[in-house]
């Protein structure tokens, strides 16, 4: 399984707050971007992800959104945005996740926690960091993708507020270019395809 998560700032927590305008809507058109990169390829759906989405957004922050591969999950890249407005709606106030969908699931959780919640469980949490070791030069079992789940920033990076928490944790770097996350996410997806395939 490839475990992934992404933190937005801005991302809205209500779902009559998501337009047509999704960049007013926190950034969402990244966010869907992100996604899309994270589960498709050409022509097909991967079968080996996981994503965690925090929203951090008002008026309803935090919000975990968890998208997990799955047969019947209601994704298209035509309209992910869809799928996250309603996830939005249905979301309960509170800590437990709670599946609107097959493969989506929300709770109220904020990045610190998942990210600790995470490290519990056995994870090994690699933050995405321009001076971080070279994505190339890790250890085998992370080459090949086991129990490791990467921690990627939105367009603004992650806020200062988090600086002290993110120091605890290692860093990894896909190149010497600052990229979009979307791009980040096929980087390392392809990464982990050529080694599992070597």
């Amino acid at each position: 399984m490839r475990e992934f998560v992404y933190y937005s700032k801005d991302a809205v927590t209500a779902g009559n707050l998501i337009g047509d305008n999704l960049m007013e809507a926190g950034r969402m058109d990244i966010v869907c971007n992100f996604i899309i990169s994270c589960f498709f390829t050409s022509n097909a759906m991967r079968e080996d992800v996981k994503l965690h989405l925090i929203f951090d957004g008002g008026p309803n922050n935090p919000r975990h959104l968890v998208f997990e591969s799955n047969e019947e999950m209601p994704i298209s890249k035509k309209n992910v945005a869809g799928l996250i407005k309603r996830m939005l709606y249905k979301a309960k106030d509170e800590e437990g996740l709670r599946e609107i969908v097959p493969g989506c699931s929300i709770e109220k959780k904020g990045f610190e926690k998942l990210v600790l919640d995470l490290d519990k469980e056995g994870k090994d949490v690699l933050l995405l960091d321009g001076k971080g070791t070279d994505i190339r030069d890790l250890k085998l079992e992370l080459r090949e993708g086991k129990n490791s789940v990467f921690l990627i920033g939105d367009h603004e990076g992650f806020p200062s507020g988090f600086r002290k928490f993110l120091k605890k944790i290692d860093g990894v770097s896909v190149g010497p270019r600052v990229l979009f996350a979307s791009q980040v996410a096929t980087i390392l997806h392809n990464e982990m395809d050529r080694r599992s395939c070597a």
